[in-house]
């Protein structure tokens, strides 16, 4: 079963598989997200920003009326509070939740540790499963989470304040997907992207296939 993967720049992307268009992370570092209709899911994995872009969620939930919403559970508290900007159901480890022939499965729980004097927030990691391919995709938002199963296509976040190139590898070898994709790279200059990105791929598992998705393209896995 073919998944088509369209990046929006730094963590968000829409997925679409198995008949269902699901989006993650619209936020404040990303662009083109905005004019999409047709959502069957909107799923944030947590409260930051650049990953829940409030100031442009209200117009999206508008356009995307049918499209099921959920986040961890600090967000969807936090965007419930607002009002504007529909309601908001949690999904959170353990949690599993059915889009038609799809299953979205919630797990790891915590954003990585910026700094010790900075309080850790609720990071929800999303898990797809399509049928004949369990565990598609994973989006792990702003976490190192491991997963117990080999991912096929794994969303790896690749550059951030609170990381280090050694962490992102580090991270890669341990999950050890089929294929993946950095994310979360809208804080570095397009020559330390190309450095950073070549060095990820210079040190990747084996059996693991990195691929770039510039901003605005599309791929099929």
């Amino acid at each position: 079963m073919s998944m088509k993967i369209t990046s929006f720049g730094h963590s968000c992307v829409l997925v679409e598989v198995a008949g269902a268009a699901i989006l993650f992370d619209p936020g404040n570092f990303s662009a083109g997200f905005e004019g999409l209709t047709g959502l069957d899911a909107i799923l944030i994995t947590h409260q930051h920003p650049d990953h829940a872009d409030q100031a442009r969620l209200p117009d999206l939930v508008a356009a995307n009326p049918d499209a099921v919403r959920y986040a961890d559970p600090q967000t969807a508290a936090i965007l419930n509070a607002d009002g504007s900007m529909g309601q908001w159901s949690v999904l959170g480890p353990g949690d599993t939740i059915g889009l038609g022939d799809l299953t979205v499965r919630g797990t790891g729980g915590r954003h990585a540790v910026i700094h010790p004097d900075i309080p850790v927030v609720d990071n929800t990691v999303y898990i797809l499963d399509a049928p004949g391919r369990p565990a598609a995709f994973m989006h792990p938002g702003d976490s190192f989470y491991i997963p117990f199963e080999r991912i096929d296509v794994l969303a790896l976040p690749a550059a951030a304040p609170w990381m280090k190139l050694s962490e992102s590898v580090d991270y890669l070898r341990g999950a050890a997907p089929r294929t993946a994709f950095p994310i979360h790279q809208a804080v570095q200059s397009d020559p330390g992207r190309a450095i950073h990105n070549s060095r990820i791929d210079e040190m990747k598992p084996d059996g693991t296939e990195f691929v770039i998705i510039e901003p605005g393209e599309s791929r099929e896995f």
